[in-house]
């Protein structure tokens, strides 16, 4: 593994959107630990933010690893244990809750991706955006199969159906992906009220050239514009220049509007 050094500046927002009448998502933006999170509750008033949240406060326990090996293990051993604690809130109160979630798992020089559901990790690389994250939904599986085309999907009528989560099964199925931090990399994590009504090409517009505070404020602005159907998440993580050594932090934020 690098051992490339690489600053780091992040920033998150959340919001309600405009038509819910509360917040279901929770995020992280944790640099000293190399991670950053979004999480989207679902089950109804507090039931998802109950599980979306449990998400976040064990992943906030991770602390700082000694190793990439050692922050993935870090990492699937809280998930798990919020897996658990939403099995157990569910059993109590005899509803389904659960969460999707996106993170990204930044140090010595690499990166990792995981998911499951419909919140969505994307890359920004010299100038042009790749969807990192695979949607864990059931308009996807059609789409694989090729049963359906990438236009009838847009507006399937199942096509916000999750096939996996955290909290809905006690076996937890998350998928990953991983390469080399590259200077000048943005990643972008997000609930599915930002891709609802952004496209990937606006997504990549708004942060090629924009400070990831700039770029999530004028994100969350074009959504509520929209109509905001749904909660909306956004945490960007912009990587800047690097020297041999190993990865830090430079800046972070976070900002939390009408939670």
């Amino acid at each position: 593994m690098s051992s490339v050094a690489l600053p780091i500046e992040s920033f998150g927002v959340s919001h309600k959107g405009c038509v819910r009448d509360h917040n279901e998502d929770n995020y992280l933006i944790e640099p000293q630990t190399g991670l950053w999170v979004v999480a989207d509750g679902m089950g109804g008033h507090e039931a998802g933010e109950v599980a979306s949240a449990s998400i976040v406060d064990h992943l906030a326990t991770i602390g700082i690893a000694s190793s990439a090996p050692d922050l993935r293990a870090r990492f699937e051993d809280r998930l798990s244990r919020a897996n658990s604690e939403i099995r157990d809130i569910s059993r109590s109160r005899g509803i389904t809750i659960g969460s999707t979630f996106a993170a990204l798992l930044a140090m010595d020089g690499r990166f990792a991706g995981l998911w499951a559901g419909d919140s969505r990790i994307y890359l920004v690389r010299n100038g042009v955006i790749f969807q990192v994250s695979k949607d864990h939904t059931e308009v996807q599986e059609l789409l694989d199969r090729g049963m359906i085309s990438a236009e009838e999907a847009l507006t399937w009528p199942r096509r916000h159906v999750i096939t996996h989560a955290v909290g809905v099964s006690d076996e937890l199925e998350i998928d990953f992906q991983q390469g080399e931090l590259m200077p000048g990399d943005v990643f972008v994590l997000s609930t599915d009220g930002l891709t609802a009504h952004v496209s990937d090409a606006e997504i990549e517009a708004a942060v090629i050239s924009a400070t990831p505070q700039a770029a999530c404020r004028s994100l969350l602005e074009t959504v509520l514009a929209r109509g905001g159907t749904d909660n909306v998440t956004i945490v960007l993580v912009k990587i800047g220049g690097g020297r041999n050594g190993a990865l830090h932090s430079d800046r972070s934020g976070a900002e939390s509007l009408a939670r």
